[in-house]
């Protein structure tokens, strides 16, 4: 079959949408997470989102409507372990992410184990998204990012130096409250992308890909931007061809864009000593 051939059925065209605004969604958003060193954020969150999908399920409440509550609430939790309590971030997100992962066991037990159901949310299941997910990861990828174009230049001076951000008037403590929930956000909306346990890539890959080139913040965020929604579709169109998972085909690809960045580096690199 033609690749413009699978264009024609509708759960593809879902699939390629939602996939397009949340990986343009999430490439942005990592750049910021990498920059402030929170990369491990998204994977922490993600383990919330385990134990959240698990009590959507046993109360038999649709797991999104779950999730965006708990994910958020959780991110804020990391945010005040971070400020009040001394520890460190990669502790604070240790702490939450933990207790998400574990409830989420504990629940998905005590409703008789795991199922079909949340193994897809697990591994990802984008090829599945009925209308009615594609219209709300429209809506929320929509507003994330219009915040990230309205704080643009506040998020800019965080990401680099706080201090001087904070000394320039920048309200940071509403700023950072604001960027770990719109990453909680961003956790939620990938989750039927690529799935929980390899969100964290999602939030990683694109990031580190653009900082291999990049000459600026701005130049950064756009090849991280094209970088996220080619290899989205390229990992779409992959998996239906060879018949492979498309959240982990989504991932390779990203890796493959990053190796090509990094090859890219240090040829320039050479190419530049050589003259």
């Amino acid at each position: 079959m033609d690749i413009l051939d699978y264009l024609q059925y509708g759960f593809i065209q879902r699939a390629l949408v939602v996939g397009c605004f949340v990986g343009l969604l999430c490439s942005c958003l990592s750049v910021l997470l990498v920059l402030r060193r929170l990369s491990l954020l998204g994977d922490g969150l993600a383990h919330v989102t385990f134990g959240s999908v698990a009590i959507g399920m046993v109360f038999g409440v649709y797991p999104l409507y779950v999730s965006l509550p708990v994910v958020m609430l959780s991110s804020l939790g990391v945010l005040r372990l971070t400020e009040r309590a001394r520890i460190y971030g990669d502790a604070a997100i240790g702490v939450v992410s933990s207790l998400g992962i574990a409830g989420g066991v504990i629940l998905a037990s005590v409703a008789g184990g795991f199922n079909v159901d949340l193994f897809s949310y697990l591994f990802g299941n984008i090829l599945s998204v009925s209308d009615a997910e594609v219209v709300i990861s429209i809506v929320l990828s929509l507003l994330v990012m219009l915040l990230i174009y309205l704080y643009y230049h506040d998020l800019f001076s965080i990401s680099f130096d706080e201090e001087f951000a904070r000394a320039s008037g920048v309200k940071t403590g509403r700023i950072n409250a604001m960027l770990v929930l719109l990453t909680a956000v961003t956790v939620v909306l990938a989750m039927n992308v690529v799935g929980i346990l390899l969100v964290s890539a999602l939030l990683v890959l694109p990031a580190v890909t653009a900082l291999q080139l990049a000459r600026g913040f701005a130049h950064a965020m756009l090849i991280a931007a094209l970088t996220g929604v080619c290899s989205v579709v390229a990992g779409i169109f992959v998996s239906l061809m060879l018949n492979l998972p498309t959240g982990a085909a989504i991932v390779m690809a990203n890796l493959i864009f990053f190796l090509a960045a990094l090859g890219a580096k240090v040829l320039i690199a050479k190419c530049r000593s050589v003259n």
